[in-house]
Order: C-alpha cells, then structure tokens, then sequence
C-alpha cells in the first residue's frame, strides 16, 4: 500500500481537509470512503464512460493525440472539493494525497511504467499569482510512488492562456492550441502527462501534441479526477 507517513500530522495539525474532523491522514475515514471513484468501464483513450470499457465513438472517429487516459476519481462531491481546497485555499500536502491516490489509480489499471511523469506547466502569470502548480505537486507525489523520475521542464508553456474552465467548451481547444512547446529531447520515450481535472480534453490534447511532434512515442495522461460528459 503506498503511502506517506507522518505528512498528514506534520502538515493538516490532525483535521480532516473536508470536514475538518479529526483525523490521522489528509482526509478522515468517511471523507475518504465517500470520494468517487471512477468507474471501470471506460473509454481507454479519454477515460470517459463506455460499455465494456471500450473505445467511446469520439475517439473512433477523431482519435486524439494522446494515447490513453487514467482518472482515480469522477469529479463530483467531494472529489471537487478536495481540488478547490488544494488550488485554491493552499492545501498544498492534498497534492501529495492526491499523488498517492492517482498512483494506485495507475497501479490498478495496469498501466506499463513510463519513461517519465510530466506535470501540465502553468503559465507565468497565473504561477506568480497562486505561488505554485498543482499538477506538479501531484505528479511529484505520484511519480515518488511509483519510482518514476519527473521531469518538469520537458513541457513549457510558450504563452499565457485565458482560464480554461472560464471558457465555453467549443473555445477551449482553440485557446490552448499551439500553446505549449517541447525543448527537451524525448525520442522514443514513453511519458504520463499528470494534471488535477480533465474536462474537455483540450489542454492535454495540446501538451500530448507538443510532445509528439518532440518525438515522444507515447503519451498517457493521468489525471486526479475526470469530469462527466455534459448534459
């Protein structure tokens, strides 16, 4: 069982970072039990739900540059509130939780190891603001779980975009395109993209695009929780 002793007492003073009960780790007993796991059955490429775990009709048809997609939990309650209370009230030690639960996420799924774990970077501007990168707290946690290097700096961001979940969905594929740049060497290498949400797809479609043309071989994402299609 993977795990990081000590990180929670040392870091959350024994309160449970959802219900603020008392707890021995990030989360108590409860809030943990209740956080939504994402289901078996879906799609392998986008990780969106699909009989039988098959490839969804989307990806069929216009296949995605990414290869695969592995979520440890449905963003739902409280999956949601457990990433606002990492991004935005500062509990960094959830990043590290959050590592851990993705990395048995990836465990769980079989999924072979990479090569290396890439963190989705943030741009300039919205790091000097929020002091820090979730996705990269994430990756770190996951990447030290499952001994595999990280390597931060294979994917820049080469400007700054607007908010992608302030976006419409059909804008969000085009506010990121071309928005991410690859100068490191990784021909042939296999790399997981890790980042906090995935909703439409369209900021690890344009990282798993910058790393292909770099020559990567393949590109998995692995992502903390995964939204439900819209309605």
């Amino acid at each position: 069982m993977l795990s990081f002793p000590g990180l929670a007492d040392a870091l959350f003073g024994g309160a449970c970072a959802l219900c603020r009960g008392a707890a021995r780790a990030p989360l108590c007993a409860a809030c943990e039990a209740d956080l939504p796991r994402a289901a078996a059955e879906r799609c392998p490429r986008c990780a969106l739900r699909s009989p039988a775990a098959a490839l969804c009709g989307r990806c069929l048809a216009q296949p995605p540059a990414y290869d695969a997609t592995i979520a440890a939990l449905e963003y739902r309650f409280p999956a949601d509130v457990l990433v606002r209370e990492l991004k935005f009230a500062g509990r960094l030690a959830l990043g590290a939780f959050a590592g851990e639960l993705l990395a048995r996420a990836v465990v769980a799924a079989g999924e072979p190891r990479p090569d290396c774990v890439v963190p989705v970077p943030l741009g300039r501007a919205r790091l000097a603001a929020r002091g820090f990168n979730q996705s990269t707290l994430i990756a770190r946690a996951a990447a030290r779980a499952l001994a595999v290097p990280m390597r931060p700096t294979v994917c820049e961001r080469a400007r700054d975009t607007a908010v992608q979940s302030e976006l419409p969905l059909e804008k969000r594929a085009a506010n990121v395109r071309g928005a991410f740049v690859c100068p490191s060497l990784v021909g042939g290498l296999a790399i997981a993209v890790v980042d906090d949400v995935m909703t439409s797809g369209a900021t690890l479609e344009a990282v798993a695009r910058a790393l292909k043309a770099a020559g990567a071989a393949r590109v998995v994402n692995w992502v903390l929780a995964r939204t439900p299609p819209p309605a």
